[in-house]
């Protein structure tokens, strides 16, 4: 999966499969029509765009989930750094913090982190 950019409504509609999923997709159109006010076309096109992005999955009548919604919106931050500044995790905390420095408890989260991160630990792992 490469776009990881979802407009509003896409959005609103991947966070309803996420808390719902797995689901009928026959229920998933009466769900979408009770909260988005949605017809039958708008979700089953709107669903197909999400499964061609690699996010959901619609078979046998079944939305099931192929990316957690931790997973995309990882992949999502790993691509704006990528994108905004050219993969430097290191400019990216520099920008984020923007000159107002890191409280104590911050400046030891990110140290563990990244401890643990150069022990060779999958960031999914860590709590």
């Amino acid at each position: 999966m490469e776009d990881y950019k979802l407009g509003e409504q896409e959005t609103r509609f991947a966070d309803l499969i996420w808390e719902n999923a797995p689901i009928k997709s026959p229920d998933l159109v009466i769900l979408a029509a009770e909260v988005m006010q949605w017809k039958k076309s708008t979700t089953y096109t709107m669903l197909r765009r999400l499964c061609e992005r690699g996010i959901f999955k619609n078979e046998n009548a079944t939305v099931a989930v192929v990316l957690t919604r931790d997973q995309f919106y990882s992949g999502q931050s790993r691509k704006y750094v990528e994108d905004t500044f050219g993969g430097s995790l290191p400019r990216f905390i520099t920008s984020f913090i923007g000159g107002k420095g890191l409280s104590d408890k911050q400046a030891d989260e990110l140290m563990r982190l990244i401890d643990e991160h150069k022990d060779g630990r999958d960031i999914a792992d860590l709590p």
